[in-house]
């Protein structure tokens, strides 16, 4: 496993949850990082939600990410605010570090209180545990509905030495993303000033966590964190370096991204929504989100169903500028509208094969213009119902 330089990981059973896992997970930088945030935009964000942009807009400096799974202490007005400073004070008095020095993030069911007796009791574990974990660990202990750990590694070699990057990221359901993710924390060795890992975390967060969906809920919790801490002593500051950086945060948070969608609750499709041909990028994303967030078109990918008049019926009320004539549709490489009425072919059996893979690129040309999006979607399943239905009991 890949694991940038500097940085320890530490994980806990707290006992937030009533799986017998860890639920406490944190990353120690040996020295200051460099850190960026990016943050739900729901109008209730979480307690830690709240504390974390504060200090971020205090300073874009940090030691520390503590994620606890189970309890989201969102929509817990001031009192969670007070826990979530205390947790932190909890966990730099058993670390050895200042409490403006750990950035927050939580996860799990909105409304309780964090759970603060089990807090002080598992605080002094997680400092004594530090550097016994790695960042699987911390992956699995901040997975709430998740099947799976969400990680991707890269080494990437510039001019002057060797840059390795990790990502980690929980999330399956309340999918959909507006400036960050459920949960996801990125990790990079290089020597990069603030503004520049800023700017970049920011841009690969767009192009990736921003363009995906499982059911069209951005949730109170929404949390991505990058911290660079230079120790590689690999300095990035000239433009191929710069460009080389930034297409490899792209390509670990596209791979988180996609893990998000693969493992969405109950999902087993991931939908690849491809628009071009409108008007502008705008219009294209708002064909692309109607699709992607579509009942009908979501089901009918589940039931393998070559369903082409729901795809059609979305692009139409999507808003977006267009002739209905100059509109065609392609799923799994088979054209199957254009000129406003089906193809001419036989397409339940051209599809038959193809819809049963998990990867479904749709296709959709709107006419002539310049517009285009991507957007990750799943499915929607019998088990995302059964996920939710039981998510507090």
């Amino acid at each position: 496993m890949i694991v940038p330089r500097g940085f320890r990981f530490a994980t806990v059973q707290a006992g937030f949850r009533k799986e017998n896992r860890d639920d406490l997970a944190l990353l120690v930088s040996d020295v200051p990082a460099v850190a960026a945030g990016t943050f739900t935009q729901n109008r209730f964000p979480a307690a830690p939600v709240l504390v974390a942009r504060s200090m971020l807009e205090a300073r874009p400096f940090a030691r520390a990410v503590v994620i606890n799974s189970g309890q989201a202490n969102a929509c817990t007005g001031d009192e969670g605010i007070a826990n979530c400073r205390e947790t932190l004070r909890l966990v730099a008095a058993a670390t050895g570090l200042e409490p403006e020095d750990i950035l927050p993030a939580s996860t799990g069911v909105i409304g309780n209180q964090l759970k603060m007796d089990l807090w002080r009791e598992a605080a002094p574990a997680l400092g004594a545990d530090l550097g016994k974990a790695d960042p699987e660990d911390f992956a699995k202990a901040i997975m709430t509905t998740d099947a799976f750990p969400k990680l991707s590694e890269r080494e990437l070699e510039l001019p002057g030495g060797t840059v390795r990057l990790v990502g980690m990221a929980k999330g399956a359901g309340m999918i959909c993303p507006n400036m960050a993710t459920m949960l996801s924390v990125v990790l990079c060795d290089a020597r990069i000033e603030a503004s520049d890992w800023t700017r970049m975390l920011k841009e690969a967060v767009n192009l990736t966590f921003n363009r995906v969906t499982v059911d069209g809920d951005t949730s109170t919790n929404d949390t991505l964190y990058g911290l660079a801490n230079g120790c590689s002593g690999v300095s990035v500051e000239d433009e191929a370096a710069m460009q080389a950086l930034s297409s490899a945060l792209v390509s670990i948070l596209g791979d988180l991204a996609y893990m998000l969608v693969q493992d969405g609750e109950g999902a087993s499709k991931v939908a690849r929504i491809h628009v071009t041909g409108a008007v502008s990028d705008a219009d294209a994303e708002r064909v692309a989100r109607t699709v992607g967030h579509s009942q009908l078109v979501k089901t009918a990918l589940y039931g393998r169903d070559a369903n082409w008049g729901r795809i059609v019926a979305a692009v139409g009320r999507s808003g977006a500028e267009f002739n209905p004539e100059d509109v065609r549709v392609s799923l799994c490489g088979v054209e199957l509208f254009r000129n406003g009425q089906p193809t001419d072919l036989d397409f339940d059996t051209l599809l038959e094969e193809p819809l049963k893979k998990r990867d479904l690129p749709i296709d959709i040309v709107m006419g002539e213009g310049k517009g285009s999006y991507t957007l990750l979607a799943s499915d929607l399943t019998h088990d995302y119902v059964n996920v939710n239905a039981d998510y507090r009991s």
